[in-house]
């Protein structure tokens, strides 16, 4: 921190200056800078890794009663969103050495109910430790079932993943990508923090929405949403 606090508190001081608290410039160059990083089109700041996985359930329309397969070794967040919709996750057991959902176990469960599969609405990896997850076969599942893709990256900002001499960077492999930016993250930030990206642009600009009240523009209300965009202070320095 000392290595920075200058600059830090340069910015500090700017977004005090200009009064531009919530979403205001400096969360604008974030979420581009973001995006570019994470080599996806869009990057949508939120208040917490928690409210971007949320935000993303939301957008892809989960409804009670809906199924979200995820891993069983994660932090709670990941399938407390699910539950906070009313939908039920579903839990595929981990690969031992990687400590990540492991995809021959996920195909498993698919080919015992294939009578659920119509109430499968998306599958959350979680690549854990900085380590992406086995990717390439979820990815087959979800092209195969028709089954949308989040990725909780939340400790995985920067990570890559390798397949048959494609290299991806997490949260542009699935259709939405989600990090954290609370302070024990690899990214951490002043507070708490969030990210979404995508390079989906109708995904995008629902979870924009979304995130404020489903206004856009301002005070006309499309969506019930409520998701608090990212507060300037907690993401300045990148």
């Amino acid at each position: 921190m000392e290595k920075i606090r200058d600059e830090v508190d340069s910015s500090i001081a700017e977004v005090l200056d200009n009064t531009s608290y919530i979403l205001g410039p400096k969360v604008k160059k974030l979420e581009e800078k973001i995006a570019d990083y994470s080599d996806c089109e869009y990057g949508i700041g939120v208040s917490s890794g928690t409210d971007a996985l949320l935000v993303s359930l939301m957008a892809l329309d989960i409804q009670p009663g809906d199924i979200v397969i995820t891993t069983d070794y994660s932090f709670f967040a990941t399938a407390g969103v699910v539950s906070r919709l009313k939908a039920k996750p579903v839990f595929i057991d981990i690969n031992p050495d990687s400590y990540n959902i492991d995809p021959q176990k996920l195909q498993q469960w698919i080919n015992k109910n294939k009578d659920k599969l119509d109430k499968v609405k998306a599958i959350i990896p979680v690549y854990l430790y900085g380590q992406c997850a086995e990717m390439e076969p979820i990815m087959q599942i979800s092209e195969k079932y028709d089954i949308p893709v989040i990725e909780d990256a939340a400790q995985s900002i920067g990570a890559k993943y390798s397949s048959k001499g494609k290299i991806q960077k997490a949260g542009s492999i699935g259709d939405i990508g989600c990090f954290s930016f609370y302070p024990t993250k690899n990214l951490g930030g002043i507070g708490d923090g969030g990210m979404v990206v995508t390079s989906n642009s109708t995904l995008a600009e629902k979870i924009r929405k979304l995130r404020k009240h489903g206004a856009s523009p301002k005070y006309y209300h499309s969506l019930v949403g409520g998701i608090l965009g990212l507060i300037q202070y907690k993401q300045l320095h990148y």
